[in-house]
């Protein structure tokens, strides 16, 4: 397959949706839908099927795509460290990173937005019955501070808390994690569960 491949990158029509004929066993890539197919020989090109045991190396970027059945040896996860103090309104883009860690004490209670990024709403991001969890680590130094108030693409929201009971503040000389699970039920309609979690 890989010599195949590389084979057919110098021929433009063969990387794009014109649907050129291609003859049992060439490859060409489908523009429009994203996807490899291999030729028989029509311009009716059959999706590629994988084998078991493919590997894939180097970086590969998949946006809103739906893995079912498919297992993971290891997944890794970028994280967001900023070196700032939490205050006022922080927006937290999930197109960055769903795990954002402030390393400088906080100082003053917060509120967190949960969005896609300035130009994306996390409405626009999930599909109804979708969900994301997102983890704020906030740095508090003597005078412990929290995130009081929440917010999904800057509409205020109340998250439910585990355990029953939001918390009323944060843990000093510590950092505090807040985990929430954003459900979307309906559209701009979201359940939010929520937690906090020390770290000393």
């Amino acid at each position: 397959m890989t010599t195949r491949l590389q084979q057919r990158r110098d021929t433009a029509a063969n990387w794009t949706s014109n649907n050129p004929t291609l003859a049992t066993g060439e490859i060409g890539y489908e523009t429009d839908t994203s996807f490899f197919k291999i030729g028989n020989g029509s311009t009716a090109w059959t999706s590629l099927a994988y084998a078991n045991g493919v590997t894939a190396t180097g970086t590969a970027t998949l946006t809103n795509k739906t893995l079912t059945n498919d297992s993971f040896i290891g997944a890794l996860e970028n994280a967001n460290v900023v070196a700032s103090a939490a205050t006022g309104t922080i927006n937290i883009d999930t197109i960055t990173s769903s795990v954002w860690y402030y390393t400088t004490n906080a100082s003053a209670n917060f509120t967190l937005n949960i969005r896609g990024n300035s130009g994306t709403a996390l409405n626009t991001l999930l599909a109804t019955y979708q969900s994301i969890t997102v983890v704020f680590l906030n740095t508090n130094g003597s005078t412990a501070y929290y995130p009081s108030a929440f917010q999904v693409d800057g509409n205020a929201i109340t998250p439910k808390w585990q355990g029953g009971t939001a918390p009323t503040g944060g843990n000093a000389s510590a950092i505090d994690a807040f985990s929430y699970t954003i459900i979307k039920t309906a559209s701009a309609t979201f359940t939010v569960l929520a937690s906090q979690t020390k770290f000393a």
